[in-house]
């Protein structure tokens, strides 16, 4: 390696250091396998819970159907009863058990001095957030067009066809395994380091969460990524309102490609030119037969 790529690699991994020198002194509970399980477990409430707030206290201000993407949808109590009883009892029954498993089996967490550069930081999580959106569509769209799959497990996430955050994990438990083993295993691909292990865990955490807000805010990514690359709340929520569109959880080109892509649905319920044009080309197909 020539000294101007190693001056360039110890510069840039400075950068992450003081983020990963946070660890010191508390080596013993990061280092632990339950640290992942709840780092990413607090993550998740945290970033429902704002959501939650909306729904719960905010559906008379008028941002809220504003930015609302099914403004006519009202989220009750019972909704929320529901899909908190059935991501309580997953945690409980499933995530608990395994996390206990895992406390006494696997072996602490290599903890390196350095913190990983910033360059692979960022590229591992990416291939990552890719592996993952090709995994997660097969999966979807495996378990939509086998009807015993549907109707045996995903069927159960779509009870709601206006989602709100906590539908985030409204899963059968065979659901909730595979794809939580999709999030925690792709970046072994990769020997990642443990801060970008975990990072990795936090975006796909996001990624799922952010789907499932039934919002679109205007910070939100799909409203400034170019390309239009990214699909983010409205493109799921429409796969919510059309099951048999908008496969990928995240990116939009397989979608395109093996033309399952539909048109997202935008803030206030607004449609767009090209969504209403899919869905004139969707009743002359019907009446077609």
């Amino acid at each position: 390696m020539s000294n101007v790529s190693m001056l360039t690699e110890a510069d840039d991994t400075r950068l992450l250091q003081p983020i990963w020198d946070l660890r010191i002194g508390y080596e013993e509970y990061i280092s632990s396998p339950l640290f992942p399980v709840i780092l990413s477990m607090a993550f998740y409430l945290g970033s429902c819970l704002p959501f939650t707030a909306m729904d719960l206290f905010c559906t008379k201000q008028s941002w809220y159907k504003k930015y609302k993407i099914q403004p006519g949808k009202v989220v009750t109590g019972f909704n929320y009863r529901d899909t908190l009883f059935l991501t309580a009892a997953n945690h409980l029954l499933l995530i608990l058990p395994a996390s206990i498993a895992q406390w006494i089996w696997v072996p602490p967490t290599d903890l390196p001095k350095l913190a990983p550069s910033l360059y692979e930081f960022l590229w591992q999580q990416v291939a990552g957030v890719f592996i993952f959106d090709f995994q997660y569509y097969v999966w979807h769209w495996s378990h939509h067009k086998v009807k015993f799959l549907y109707k045996h497990i995903h069927g159960l996430h779509h009870r709601y066809s206006s989602p709100f955050v906590w539908v985030a994990e409204y899963l059968h438990p065979w659901e909730l395994i595979t794809v939580g083993l999709f999030a925690t295993t792709n970046s072994w691909f990769f020997k990642s380091h443990p801060l970008t292990v975990w990072s990795y865990m936090l975006v796909i955490v996001w990624i799922s969460v952010e789907a499932h807000i039934g919002f679109d805010f205007p910070y939100l990514l799909h409203n400034w990524c170019p390309f239009d690359l990214v699909g983010g709340a409205p493109k799921h929520d429409m796969h919510h309102q059309k099951p048999l569109t908008n496969y990928q959880p995240f990116f939009n080109h397989f979608d395109r490609l093996f033309g399952t892509y539909c048109p997202p649905m935008r803030r206030g319920g607004s449609k767009s030119k090209e969504l209403l044009a899919y869905e004139l080309r969707y009743r002359e197909n019907k009446k077609r037969g």
